[in-house]
């Protein structure tokens, strides 16, 4: 049983408003989540203060809410790379997906690490697939791309790290849905050397073949390593609370059989689970099913 600190971090900053007026809803995710104290047991419990959230461009960046973001980041990389330390697990609850950069920010002071990037999209969006000057870039769509490099320095440049957080060869993405889609935005992300299994594969796969090579690729990367959830990898049916919900998904129990094995995995030093909106679980059921979904994977049987 290892030591877990419970890292709670209401952000909402890298998501766009889905009208006019809207506050994305995910920075409640950390409170929503009645129980998982309970359930972990956490040696510890670090509430970050939310950031403000705004909607509109700000000079310097074309990320809404860039500046905001990178702040945010750099406070959680402390208590992040503190808890790593000490020796205990850090679990990062938020929140929206670019808080990736921020776990990854402190997992790199240490040396290389490796990334197992489990959602429903690929979040590749970066300056080379998308006219910069037409939109606001929303960091939650870009996390994998910035951890990767690609994108504005203010999001891809970290004290003390040279290069990206993570490389293209350390990667795992586990889950995407879209790439098969003729329109596909981000195709470029199939050039590069990050193992993908989007969720076709891994259902016809099945659980043990997706562990199986995921652990694969992190024999190669021969680093630690940082498991990232997005909970939209999940298939609407079964977690519809998250800002851009679709299907297929993958299974709860088989996201248990590819990720628990990783989690208990003493070269897995942290995690992060993100995108949860309370707004759109106003019974608190699906709240209680993230909390036994973590349970299941951080503190198995």
């Amino acid at each position: 049983m290892r030591d877990i600190r419970l890292i709670r971090a209401p952000s909402n900053l890298g998501l766009r408003p889905l009208r006019p007026g809207h506050v994305p809803g995910t920075w409640r995710g950390p409170e929503a989540l009645a129980g998982l104290v309970e359930a972990l047991a956490p040696v510890a419990v670090v509430d970050l203060e939310r950031p403000a959230y705004s909607a509109e461009a700000e000079p310097g960046t074309r990320l809404r809410n860039g500046n905001a973001i990178r702040r945010f980041k750099l406070e959680l990389a402390d208590v992040v790379a503190k808890a790593i330390g000490r020796g205990e697990w850090p679990l990062v609850i938020g929140g929206d997906c670019s808080l990736l950069l921020g776990a990854l920010a402190a997992a790199r002071r240490s040396g290389p690490v490796a990334l197992v990037h489990a959602d429903g999209h690929s979040d590749f969006r970066h300056p080379g697939n998308y006219d910069v000057n037409a939109m606001l870039g929303s960091a939650a769509g870009m996390d994998l791309a910035l951890a990767t490099g690609r994108g504005e320095a203010l999001l891809t440049e970290w004290p003390g790290i040279a290069g990206p957080l993570v490389a293209d060869e350390a990667v795992v993405q586990i889950g995407e849905r879209n790439s098969r889609d003729p329109d596909f935005a981000w195709a470029d992300i199939n050039a590069t050397p990050i193992t993908r299994i989007d969720v076709f594969t891994a259902r016809e796969m099945g659980a043990v073949a997706v562990l199986e090579k995921t652990s694969a690729a992190l024999a190669r990367a021969d680093c630690p390593c940082w498991l990232h959830l997005d909970v939209d990898v999940l298939d609407q049916t079964v977690m519809p609370a998250v800002d851009s919900p679709g299907s297929p998904g993958i299974d709860p129990d088989d996201l248990v059989a590819m990720l628990s094995p990783l989690a208990v995995d003493r070269r897995c030093i942290g995690m992060d689970m993100t995108i949860f909106d309370p707004d759109l679980d106003p019974t608190g059921e699906l709240a209680r099913r993230l909390v036994s979904l973590l349970g299941r994977i951080v503190r198995p049987a």
